[in-house]
């Protein structure tokens, strides 16, 4: 899932491929009634502010999910937890089962069920839809790294679905601003009071990689992935190119909470192209078994693969002392690739 990758046909084409099935879950009515002197006025839940979900309903999402992601992966079968994924993750994951399918049409032989623990779940109030919240869990997978997660609901008869995964160092979770009854802050995706707003982030960090210009903080996800890439474009016989687009229409649309330092943790996407070409004489490397399955064309000079990205960053207020965004994590899925 962590692998950079590419395809032809586009994030939207591939989504077409499996739209998802929704599964529903008992909520409390978020209508309300009051009555006044011209007769009864109906003020609906989708105008006020609320809490997006009740704890138990944020339990329950997460244990479901958890439940046919195991399915799914023990069998190697997408449909199997198509109704509890959606953008990012629904799209990483798909390509993830259906490689696995075709290299292991029995399922997978070396499954072992994901296990969360430690659950902290943060819910913003807001109004209007998607409701969503985060779950930050420790997963037996991973090795020390916490599990975090996005649950999304996009009207009140749809379910919960996990939309953004991403891994992240212990301790690297921010502490995040809270009311009075515990409720988190959701940050509207144009605020002006960030240093990247929501909205610009999937943009300005694909230009980024693409320049090396922008308002990022050195790190592994930065700096040393533009090193990284700069060092593998031109070997003996074979060049790499990569392209770099942001992601963020639909439910790909950034999601963001205010931190307990007034800036926000961002969760955005991104997607990416690799390609690499060889010269004449020399041959592509060999792909391994996951990207030769979801390829089409005849690799002979050169393969484009496709990739889309899970990314959550720290956006500091305007005026913090250092002022620059910080990408904590991306997971990086393969999704296709052609050959030619």
């Amino acid at each position: 899932m962590t692998r950079e990758r590419s395809l032809t046909t586009g994030v939207r084409g591939r989504r077409g491929l499996r739209r998802l099935d929704r599964y529903a879950l008992a909520t409390a009515s978020l209508v309300t009634v009051s009555l006044t002197a011209s007769g009864c006025v109906v003020v609906h839940g989708e105008l006020e502010v609320l809490p997006s979900a009740t704890r138990g309903e944020a339990v329950k999402a997460v244990e479901q999910f958890t439940a046919a992601y195991n399915k799914a992966d023990a069998a190697y079968d997408p449909s199997l937890d198509a109704g509890h994924t959606a953008g990012a993750l629904a799209v990483i994951d798909a390509a993830r089962l259906k490689a696995g399918r075709l290299n292991s049409p029995t399922g997978n032989p070396q499954h072992t069920p994901l296990v969360l623990s430690d659950v902290n779940y943060t819910v913003p109030a807001k109004a209007g839809w998607p409701r969503w919240f985060v779950a930050d869990a420790k997963g037996n997978k991973g090795g020390d790294a916490r599990w975090l997660l996005v649950f999304t609901r996009e009207a009140r008869k749809r379910p919960w679905q996990a939309t953004y995964l991403t891994l992240v160092a212990p301790g690297a979770v921010p502490a995040f601003k809270k009311d009075a009854d515990g409720w988190a802050e959701a940050v509207p995706a144009d605020t002006a009071g960030l240093a990247l707003a929501p909205r610009d982030l999937s943009k300005d960090y694909t230009a980024y990689l693409q320049s090396g210009r922008g308002a990022f903080a050195d790190g592994a996800y930065t700096s040393a992935l533009r090193a990284s890439r700069a060092k593998n474009a031109t070997r003996p016989g074979l060049a790499t190119q990569y392209v770099d687009q942001p992601l963020a229409g639909g439910e790909y649309a950034p999601l963001a909470l205010r931190t307990a330092d007034g800036g926000a943790l961002v969760f955005f996407t991104t997607h990416h192209y690799m390609k690499q070409t060889a010269a004449a004489g020399a041959a592509v490397p060999t792909p391994d078994p996951d990207v030769r399955a979801l390829t089409t064309g005849e690799i002979k000079q050169s393969l484009t693969m496709e990739f889309v990205a899970a990314d959550v960053a720290l956006s500091p207020a305007k005026g913090a002392q250092d002022g620059k965004v910080s990408v904590l994590s991306r997971l990086e899925g393969f999704t296709g690739a052609k050959g030619e």
